[in-house]
């Protein structure tokens, strides 16, 4: 069989797909030959197509050239992205107006659909489509990962979101940032995936970025532009789910206990936090099993009234169902020490919103330590500026800088105020 001769046609100028959008740039300062190389993989592909021998690629367009992988320390990468556009394939509902109603879906096929392009190393592109119809940058993959029939861009993702703040953020939730003076070139959006660390300072995320789709841990709310991305929750989200806890899947008995060292553990330890058991970090959880992690499973295994087996310090399944649901009981205050000083209640009762006694007993306590300088009307139980900066001033008293001196009192500093 003799090869079909092809000849090359230009499109028309006025064509709006992606490809001809993007070829209609001018890019400065042209690589040599590098027109000629697109004109021979068009011809290529045309002829495979003819001779039916398609290569079985996902992306239905070429990627561009490789990137360096962004590092911690390059800051935001650069993401351009494609505009509004159907799925690549059966033609979708009108693009950027949110179908009535708005796709259901649950945080955990929300991250696991963000789990598969990050399996896949996406290659980044704002004008290829992966084999899942969605384009292959920043936009394209929240879309995907919402399960919009569209692809979207950051112009238009928060209409199927609601803005919500920081300390609600679940896994599931996005942080957007969109730039309109320069939309295509200044803007991205990324996945929640959870903190990583009870400060709520770093947290995992889902992104695509140049080179592929990656998850990594990142300073909150990325490496750069910190005071322009807004957080959203998706729309679609059942009401159980979108006020409440998400329900994290137990990853089994396997990630737990002596020689564990994973981001299971860090997660188990967040959760057991917020559950009572700060007394127990005063480093904050990390990825590695120790005792700390045994203990604190265990005081809130206590506190459901299990004993024995079922208390033995490792999350089974239903220990690690409680907390990731926010259901059974919550670890209770430690009682007096032995040399009188009162039990430390936990990190929780001593944050933004925190209303409690035991900011009360804290602030007079400082008082009478001699910094109720920092209080205008007196300690009172609603957590505050006031009793932070006070704290911090104790903390520098005792010779900590740091994150050691960071306003909020810790089982050490607890001791020491009430010594």
């Amino acid at each position: 069989m003799t090869v079909p001769v092809f000849e090359e046609v230009d499109p028309a100028s006025d064509c709006d797909c992606p490809g001809c959008v993007h070829g209609r740039r001018p890019a400065p300062r042209p690589l040599s030959g590098r027109h000629r190389a697109a004109r021979t993989v068009v011809v290529l592909a045309a002829a495979s197509a003819a001779l039916g021998t398609v290569s079985p690629a996902a992306a239905v367009t070429p990627g561009h050239s490789p990137h360096r992988q962004a590092l911690p320390g390059d800051g935001e990468p650069e993401t351009p992205q494609g505009k509004k556009a159907p799925l690549h394939g059966p033609v979708g509902g009108p693009v950027g107006v949110p179908a009535v109603p708005i796709p259901a879906t649950t945080r955990t096929d929300i991250i696991n659909r963000a789990k598969v392009w990050v399996a896949a190393k996406v290659p980044y592109s704002m004008t290829a489509f992966w084999s899942d119809g969605y384009r292959q940058d920043c936009s394209g993959y929240v879309s995907m990962a919402w399960g919009l029939p569209n692809n979207e861009w950051t112009g238009s993702l928060d209409q199927f979101g609601t803005k919500i703040g920081k300390e609600e953020l679940q896994p599931g939730d996005i942080l957007l940032y969109h730039n309109p003076d320069n939309p295509e070139k200044g803007s991205h959006v990324v996945i929640f995936g959870g903190w990583t660390d009870h400060t709520h300072t770093y947290y995992k995320v889902y992104e695509q970025t140049p080179p592929h789709t990656r998850s990594q841990t990142t300073p909150y709310p990325y490496w750069s532009n910190t005071s322009k991305y807004v957080p959203y929750r998706y729309k679609g989200l059942p009401q159980s789910a979108a006020g409440a806890k998400a329900s994290e899947p137990y990853p089994g008995a396997a990630y737990f206990g002596p020689g564990a060292d994973n981001s299971h553990v860090t997660r188990l330890g967040q959760m057991l936090i917020a559950r009572g058991a700060g007394a127990y970090y005063p480093h904050g959880p990390g990825p590695v099993w120790g005792e700390t992690d045994r203990r604190a499973t265990q005081a809130f295994q206590r506190a459901q009234g299990w004993t024995g087996a079922d208390a033995d310090g490792l999350p089974g399944r239903r220990t690690w169902d409680l907390l990731a649901t926010g259901q059974g009981k919550a670890i209770g205050p430690a009682g007096p020490a032995s040399h009188g000083v009162p039990g430390y209640p936990g990190r929780q009762y001593f944050r933004p919103g925190a209303v409690n006694d035991h900011v009360t007993r804290l602030g007079a306590q400082l008082v009478k330590k001699g910094f109720g300088r920092f209080y205008a009307d007196g300690p009172g139980p609603v957590w505050g500026e006031s009793d932070r900066r006070a704290v911090e001033a104790f903390q520098r008293t005792q010779g900590w800088r740091g994150g050691a001196a960071d306003g909020y009192p810790g089982p050490e500093t607890w001791r020491r105020l009430f010594a």
